[in-house]
């Protein structure tokens, strides 16, 4: 990996579209920021399809940041249609950590909320773990306000007790699958 400029050199940061060339590279970028150990229930769910499905629906709210052919980061987001109200979502954002702190973060929403101000948003959401600091107070430096804080509850359906029946009964079915009749056995000897 190359070494990034130091922050108070200047950084030839491009945006653009993401393309389908980008779909893995951003998966793993993600994969290595969006991880269940420091905010395990609002990552819970980066996997290959959230690009993949929002690349597919969305993409032209899904941007990269490169910074001399080298992928910086990305944005990707969605609009949400509710009866006379039209929402920007900024679903994930992610910065490689060798390019934190640069401005391409800045960059990123800045270009997202312009394509969605285009697009008829007047209102735009982004959630994170309240206890991500760093992504409150740059949230909240880019003009995001009004705070809620989400109650996540969760169940261990291992525990259910239909869960129970219902593995009891995928085991006696494949075990009956297994079955085979006797073969008769021959009267000859």
């Amino acid at each position: 990996m190359t070494e990034a400029p130091k922050s108070n050199e200047s950084l030839p940061i491009t945006i653009r579209d993401m393309d389908i060339d980008d779909i893995a590279p951003v998966y793993h970028l993600g994969e290595t920021l969006f991880t269940s150990d420091l905010y395990p229930y609002i990552y819970r769910t980066w996997d290959q399809w959230e690009v993949i499905g929002l690349y597919n629906t969305d993409p032209e709210y899904c941007l990269v940041a490169e910074v001399d052919d080298q992928l910086a980061g990305f944005i990707l987001g969605t609009i949400i249609n509710k009866a006379s109200w039209v929402y920007g979502y900024i679903i994930w954002l992610g910065i490689s950590p060798a390019f934190q702190r640069r401005g391409i973060a800045d960059r990123l929403v800045d270009k997202l909320v312009e394509r969605m101000i285009d697009d008829g948003a007047r209102f735009m959401m982004v959630d994170t773990d309240p206890e991500n600091i760093p992504a409150v107070k740059f949230f909240g430096r880019k003009g995001f306000g009004n705070m809620r804080k989400h109650v996540f509850l969760s169940m261990n359906l291992s525990k259910h007790e239909y869960y129970g029946k219902l593995i009891a009964y995928e085991r006696e079915k494949a075990e009956r699958a297994v079955w085979k009749r006797p073969r008769r056995r021959s009267t000859k000897s």
